[in-house]
C-alpha cells in the first residue's frame, strides 16, 4: 500500500509535480541558449539559465546582468541544507521513536497537517508499515549527518555561487522530504500500542544499498576535495581537474548518481510499494539528471582530453 487516504495523494502529486518541472527544464535546455541574445526573449533565456545553473556550470551563461548577480548566494551555503535536514529530521524521528515506542501522541501541529491533507488517522495500518517509515527516517537523518560533515570537513568549496531561489529550495527540499516520510503512517500513529518490529527482506536490501551506494558517494567526494589538495591534505589550488577512480571511471557524476540510488534503497526500504516515494525518487532523479547533464557539458568543454565512454550520470546509459 501506498499508505492509504488522501495525503499520499496530495503528496505524491506534489512530487510528482516538481519531477516533471525539473524534466521540462532537462528538455528545454537543448532549446534554451547558453549564452542568450538581448531583448525580452533573453531576459527570459537568462534567468532560466541562471535559475538551472550554480558553481562552475554558470561559467557557460557568460557576463550576466548585474541585477541577478544581486541574486546569489555562495555555493558553500550548501552546507546549511544538512545543518536544517539534521535538525529537522532529527527532531521528526525522535518524535516519530517517542511515538512509536512509548505510545506518546505526535505533535498537534502535526496532526492537523494530516487532517487537513485528509489523512485519516484511524485508518488500518500495519506494524511493519510504521516500522519501514522509522526506518527510512533514519536513513534520512543518517544521510544528512554525514552530507554535513563531508561539507564541513573533506569538501573544498570554490567562489562558486548559487541563485538564492536554489538556495530556499534547498532549505525547503530537507524539510519537505522528512516530513513525507512521517506523513506516510497515521496521525495518531499507534494509538499506544507497542511497536511490533518485523524486519523484512526488502528492509535489508535497501539498508545494503543505502550503505553501499553511501560508500561510493563518499569516496567520490573524497576524490573532488582531493584534486584541490596536496598529499598533506593541505588545500594547493581551487580549479577544476578532471577527477579518474571508482565510478567516476563510468560517469561525470558519481556523486549524483549515488545520491539516486540512496533515495531508491529507501523506496525499496518502504516495501517497493509507497508510490508517495517513488514520486520523490523521480523528482531526484530528474534533478540529479539535470545537474550532472550541465557537469558533464563543462567538463567536455573545459577539457579536450576528456574521456569520450564517460555518461553524464547513469553509467552505459545516460
Amino acid at each position: 500500500r501506498a499508505g492509504g487516504g488522501a495525503m499520499p495523494a496530495v503528496l505524491g502529486a506534489a512530487w510528482a509535480l516538481l519531477a516533471a518541472g525539473f524534466l521540462s527544464a532537462l528538455l528545454l535546455l537543448r532549446w534554451v541558449p547558453a549564452r542568450p541574445p538581448g531583448g525580452g526573449f533573453g531576459v527570459v533565456c537568462c534567468l532560466f539559465q541562471d535559475l538551472i545553473r550554480y558553481g562552475k556550470t554558470k561559467r557557460g551563461c557568460g557576463q550576466r546582468p548585474g541585477w541577478l548577480r544581486l541574486l546569489q548566494v555562495p555555493k558553500r551555503w550548501f552546507t546549511h541544507f544538512y545543518v536544517v535536514s539534521v535538525l529537522w529530521n532529527g527532531f521528526l524521528l525522535i518524535r516519530l521513536c517517542q511515538a512509536e515506542f512509548l505510545g506518546e501522541s505526535l505533535p498537534s501541529w502535526i496532526q492537523h497537517v494530516h487532517h487537513a491533507l485528509g489523512r485519516d488517522s484511524q485508518s488500518e495500518d500495519t506494524g511493519n508499515e510504521h516500522f519501514s517509515a522509522l526506518l527510512v527516517l533514519l536513513l534520512l537523518w543518517l544521510h544528512s549527518c554525514r552530507r554535513l560533515a563531508e561539507c564541513l570537513w573533506t569538501s573544498v568549496f570554490s567562489s562558486g555561487v548559487i541563485h538564492i531561489v536554489q538556495y530556499c529550495f534547498g532549505i525547503v527540499y530537507y524539510i519537505a522530504v522528512g516530513s513525507t516520510v512521517l506523513c506516510q503512517v497515521p496521525a495518531n500513529v499507534r494509538n499506544g500500542k507497542e511497536l511490533s518490529v518485523q524486519i523484512s527482506w526488502y528492509h535489508i536490501v535497501g539498508v545494503v544499498m543505502y550503505i553501499w551506494a553511501s560508500l561510493h558517494q563518499h569516496r567520490c567526494l573524497v576524490i573532488l576535495a582531493n584534486l584541490r589538495k596536496s598529499k598533506s591534505g593541505k588545500v594547493i589550488s581551487l580549479n577544476h581537474s578532471v577527477p579518474f577512480g571508482d565510478w567516476f571511471e563510468s560517469v561525470s557524476c558519481p556523486h549524483y548518481f549515488a545520491e539516486l540510488l540512496i533515495y531508491v534503497s529507501m523506496a525499496i526500504t518502504l516495501g517497493f510499494h509507497n508510490v508517495t516515494w517513488w514520486c520523490v525518487v523521480m523528482y531526484v532523479l530528474f534533478n540529479q539528471a539535470l545537474a550532472a547533464v550541465l557537469c558533464h557539458e563543462f567538463y567536455q568543454k573545459k577539457f579536450s582530453s576528456y574521456p569520450k565512454h564517460r555518461k553524464a550520470l547513469i553509467p552505459f546509459i545516460f
